[in-house]
């Protein structure tokens, strides 16, 4: 059994962001954190979640993700992500990038997610915001290639 706490910030939206991710199992514990240059809270809220799959070295693992991001609960506990993958226009949601990476991830886990309020009593939902937070405010940030794709092509950003 494993328990993952996610959390993701952004300064802006689009702005500087970076997500926290605490990981529990058998005793152990890991923690990880990124930043990036340009995003949204969003990605970074998905990025999350993806970050901590990422690491697990064993499949069909029992995996509750605690997050405070109805977008991601909702839309995994809700079903809507596995529709928009089956619809020919997937190419066109937000982070599609992101939930093509997270829905390759979630086919070899046994995944439940749990929203639980942000900013609130959960120590561990805390450490996350705080792991999130500091890296958006850090330096050496990342790259969100696909993310400053999109932009600089809708809007001519950068």
């Amino acid at each position: 059994m494993v328990e993952m706490y996610t959390d993701g910030a952004a300064r802006g939206n689009p702005g500087p962001g970076g997500y926290g991710v605490v990981l529990l199992s058998q005793g152990h514990r890991k923690e990880l954190s990124k930043g990036f240059r340009m995003t949204t809270n969003n990605r970074m809220e998905l990025w999350a979640v993806i970050a901590g799959l990422e690491v697990l070295k064993k499949q069909d693992l029992e995996i509750t993700i605690y997050s405070d991001s109805k977008y991601v609960v909702e839309a995994v506990e809700k079903g809507w992500v596995f529709q928009w993958n089956m619809k020919s226009d997937f190419a066109k949601k937000k982070n599609r990038d992101l939930w093509k990476r997270f829905l390759k991830l979630y086919e070899y886990q046994n995944i439940q997610f749990v929203w639980v309020k942000g900013h609130s009593t959960n120590k561990e939902n805390n450490r996350c915001d705080e792991l999130a937070t500091q890296a958006a405010d850090g330096f050496d940030l990342a790259i969100d290639e696909f993310y400053e794709s999109e932009l600089k092509n809708k809007d001519g950003f950068f």
